[in-house]
């Protein structure tokens, strides 16, 4: 497809998992973005292959969900062992139970991502220019002028965003001259994308092996019998890019002690591992996601969903401003909310993975003798297995310190900045079951209302709405009963008082105050959130 505009609102490079969320998400917000890749198609390697709760949910509101999960699979349980020997096992079935409507870890690769988010843009006629390159870019103040290689033609386009979502070599990253510091782990690793004959593999379990020689870790595909095998390579005397399976699989045999018999070889690959972060998501109209802002080793099947989630994050800000429904300055919460995230992320995995590679006495004496030990004691503590889940699903990342937050309650638990938490609910104007995610599907923001208001109030909190901020800001009530005492109970809400929340569109709570105050909730909207009213008719 030749790419033939001039001038765009916002151009991403890079069509991944990443580039596409960001382009799916802005077209939920009525932005037709320009999506460009150097690749010929999207991958067909299966790559990343956990999808963590927080980017189930995410789907969910897009109303995709149905798909991910009937194309996929829970990962059970994970064992460890040692020396081709089961050391700890640990079960995974519904170890989230009661935190989402997600409480397991979903495994349903890359490629099929990107397939989904593809047809999603697909459906919304927004195309992907493939085959197209970034060369350079030149930003000015209110724009930025993108010169692109398609085939033997070069293009050139303005745009007032330009989307760095192009990998962990990025272009974009190097054009605007963003430092990308970090390190490279020395040792080199495989990867094997199998489909196996060996009935001891549980299909539905990750089984990692540790030994002297080295670590190798099978990951189960959604497939019958295919798994993913990775681990470090060999002491071989060639390279790593001029190995084959059939030369790596000798050591796999000997750290797992087992005889792994290989009925298909999907993909084998060798690569190393970096763990790197951008000084600076962004640099004046420009914005970096995904690995093109930061990259770190496997460990917990972070980094697809991370990037997911920066664009989450951008999206509706972005769209908003674009719109003119928010001042530009709720840009700055983009970096200042995502780079702690992806720090912490860096470090926690960094740590993780020496641990794992570490060969020296006393490493090695901690991972045979004591983290066995270790592992089946605190799983067996029901608060440990609860905060896991929360880390490794990413439902606890919360933004307590942003600017874009208002916490004016004396709530402890659950406070502004943090995910809104799923807690199910009835629906008393439907008279059904639902949850307050399902309460945030639309686009946009959502007041929630908790408490006893009489029918003058509520009119009276619709009519501010209607006039203020149109359909901006959507408005549910919920009032107290005992079919939802779970509900007041997590917000703390006092008897005979009222409670009002102020979700934002990435479904975190942006503003929490222990009353009903349309001033106060006004002040926040325009004063600390940016967005601009939108005077309707006067009734």
């Amino acid at each position: 497809m030749t790419l033939s505009e001039q001038h765009t609102q916002v151009c991403i490079i890079g069509a991944g998992p990443s580039g596409l969320m960001m382009a799916a998400q802005l077209l939920r917000y009525g932005i037709q973005p320009i999506i460009i890749d150097s690749k010929q198609g999207p991958t067909t390697h299966s790559k990343a292959l956990a999808v963590q709760a927080r980017s189930l949910e995410i789907y969910r509101q897009m109303g995709v969900i149905d798909r991910i999960i009937s194309g996929g699979k829970q990962a059970k349980g994970v064992s460890f062992n040692q020396d081709g020997k089961v050391a700890a096992s640990l079960s995974l079935a519904n170890v989230g139970k009661g935190q989402t409507a997600f409480p397991f870890i979903h495994l349903y690769q890359q490629s099929k991502n990107e397939r989904l988010l593809l047809d999603f843009l697909t459906q919304n006629c927004c195309p992907v220019y493939w085959e197209t390159e970034l060369i350079s870019l030149n930003q000015s103040g209110k724009q930025v002028e993108v010169q692109l290689q398609s085939g033997a033609e070069k293009v050139t386009i303005t745009c007032d965003w330009l989307i760095g979502a192009d990998g962990a070599h990025s272009t974009v990253r190097k054009q605007l001259q963003i430092p990308f510091n970090g390190d490279t782990y020395p040792n080199e690793f495989f990867l094997a994308d199998v489909e196996l004959d060996n009935p001891e593999l549980d299909n539905d379990d990750v089984s990692l092996f540790l030994s002297p020689k080295g670590f190798a870790g099978f990951f189960p595909m959604p497939e019958d019998k295919s798994f993913r095998i990775i681990g470090n390579l060999p002491n071989l005397d060639k390279g790593g890019d001029e190995l084959i399976l059939e030369e790596v699989l000798p050591g796999i045999n000997t750290i797992t002690t087992k005889d792994i018999k290989i009925v298909r070889n999907n993909w084998f690959t060798t690569y190393r591992l970096h763990h790197r972060m951008a000084d600076n998501f962004r640099k004046d109209r420009s914005f970096l996601i995904g690995d093109a802002a930061h990259i770190h080793s496997p460990v917990g099947g972070q980094g697809m969903n991370t990037g997911l989630q920066d664009a989450y994050n951008l999206a509706w800000k972005l769209a908003a401003a674009i719109n003119g429904q928010m001042n530009d300055v709720v840009l700055e919460s983009y970096a200042a909310e995502r780079m702690p995230v992806a720090k912490d992320l860096l470090n926690t995995t960094d740590k993780i993975f020496k641990l794992i590679l570490s060969q020296n006495w006393l490493a090695s004496v901690f991972k045979k003798w004591v983290m066995p030990r270790l592992l089946r004691f605190v799983w067996s503590k029901e608060s440990i297995r609860e905060i896991f889940f929360r880390r490794v699903s990413q439902i606890d990342i919360n933004y307590r310190d942003s600017k874009i937050n208002l916490h004016l309650s004396n709530a402890t638990e659950i406070k502004a900045g943090d995910r809104l938490p799923y807690l199910k609910l009835f629906d008393e104007k439907k008279q059904e079951e639902a949850d307050l995610h399902e309460w945030c599907i639309k686009p946009g923001f959502t007041l929630i209302v908790l408490g006893n208001l009489n029918e003058l109030d509520l009119f009276t909190l619709a009519k501010w709405l209607t006039q203020t901020y149109l359909a901006y800001v959507n408005f549910f009530y919920l009032p107290p009963s005992k079919k939802n005492t779970n509900v007041f109970n997590a917000f703390q809400v006092k008897t005979s008082r009222a409670k009002t929340l102020i979700v934002r569109p990435d479904m975190h709570i942006g503003f929490m105050n222990d009353a009903v105050d349309i001033p106060i909730m006004d002040n926040y909207l325009q004063n600390v959130m940016g967005i601009k009213s939108f005077p309707g008719p006067v009734s």
